[in-house]
């Protein structure tokens, strides 16, 4: 029987980086993954000639050039810029909120107007709060930008996402809200961004090239549960609560639900990311997928498009987990978990699921270049 060095479980950014790294230092591995495909929740299926991101938007942002030039190196991203627009009731706002917004929101023209209207929409709020500190989300939001962003942009968005009123929510979920007093509908304020020319699956392509994978294939349900007969080490990337059987109880997760569907023109929305802030719609965003990797006249060249509603939505079993419930139950579990798995001997716990921790993608990968000794 073939034993490698490591059985990596789970084809994520986290698990591909790490085989990546392990084949660079003359290691063997083989990666297994439950689903039928390889790369996680960055896979693309493609669609009418249309990379389609099937678990939801991935949009690559980053400052450290080390990790930028490591991914570019593997395959060329694009000049995507993420610009995501809101729509709140058939009115249009920019976001993140800067001049633009504001300008929407109040008619001011310079920055000293948007300033002095902010500034006077906290001072309500604070005014309201009575010298006590904010105690849930609502207030929290209020103290920060006030209350006309907050019920166009904010309140009836983040009910959506998670399926309790703000007045129910931590206050600590918004600790700030960036306010922009420039022109500038730039998201992120990273120095590098863009989507891999060609898609995720070509980044994870690369990535895995030379790399035994399997599919379809449940570490839990297979013979490679008793890993150590095929492994010296094994990289877990599953969910931490499974991997121990449960036995703490389980970890709570938000997830989200797609609607996607081609549409018979060149362009529906004109942005790749529409933010749909009212409880008027059940979804919370629209994406439409062309935008990510067609710029100018190929939007046109290309005569359907793809778009995915988004549908936030409680867990339910055999769902996907996208996004941890950081409550304090669900934080204290996991902090129990994690201390389980600090005792198991050759195991390496990585990624989202298997840390409990919501990540971009640009900090896995850093992680996984700083881990020492593969």
């Amino acid at each position: 029987m073939k034993k490698y060095d490591y059985l990596i479980v789970g084809s994520g950014l986290f698990g591909v980086i790490f085989a990546y790294r392990s084949k660079q230092m003359g290691k063997n591995c083989l990666v297994i993954d439950k689903r039928p495909h390889l790369g996680g929740n960055v896979y693309c299926e493609n669609i009418v000639g249309i990379n389609v991101h099937k678990y939801g938007a991935h949009i690559f942002h980053t400052s450290n050039k080390e990790v930028w030039d490591f991914v570019n190196n593997i395959v060329p991203f694009n000049r995507y810029t993420n610009c995501p627009v809101a729509n709140y009731k058939g009115k249009l706002y920019n976001l993140p909120f800067n001049m633009n917004t504001f300008y929407q929101m109040w008619g001011v023209l310079t920055p000293e107007e948007a300033s002095a209207k902010i500034e006077e929409q906290k001072a309500e709020a604070v005014k309201m709060l009575n010298g006590r500190e904010p105690q849930n989300l609502e207030e929290q939001a209020l103290t920060l930008v006030g209350k006309d962003i907050f019920e166009k942009l904010i309140k009836e968005y983040t009910e959506k996402q998670w399926g309790r009123k703000c007045s129910e929510l931590p206050a600590f979920i918004i600790k700030r809200l960036p306010v922009r007093l420039v022109f500038d509908n730039n998201y992120f304020n990273d120095k590098y961004q863009g989507i891999p020319i060609g898609g995720y699956n070509k980044l994870i392509e690369g990535l895995l090239d030379g790399v035994e994978c399997l599919t379809n294939t449940d570490f839990f349900n297979s013979e490679y549960r008793d890993w150590q007969k095929y492994a010296d080490k094994l990289v877990y990337c599953g969910p931490l609560d499974q991997y121990f059987n449960y036995q703490y109880g389980k970890l709570n997760w938000r997830t989200v639900r797609f609607e996607t569907e081609t549409k018979d023109c060149p362009n529906y929305q004109g942005n790749a990311v529409v933010n749909y802030t009212s409880h008027d719609e059940s979804y919370t965003r629209i994406i439409e997928h062309k935008h990510f990797e067609m710029f100018g006249q190929e939007v046109y060249d290309c005569p359907k498009t793809v778009i995915s509603k988004e549908y936030s939505t409680e867990y339910k079993e055999g769902m996907e987990p996208y996004y941890p419930v950081n409550d304090d139950q669900n934080d204290q579990l996991a902090e129990r978990y994690r201390h389980l798995a600090e005792q198991e001997e050759n195991v390496i716990f990585g990624g989202r699921l298997a840390e409990y921790k919501y990540y971009d993608m640009a900090p896995v990968i850093e992680k996984v270049l700083n881990i020492k000794n593969i």
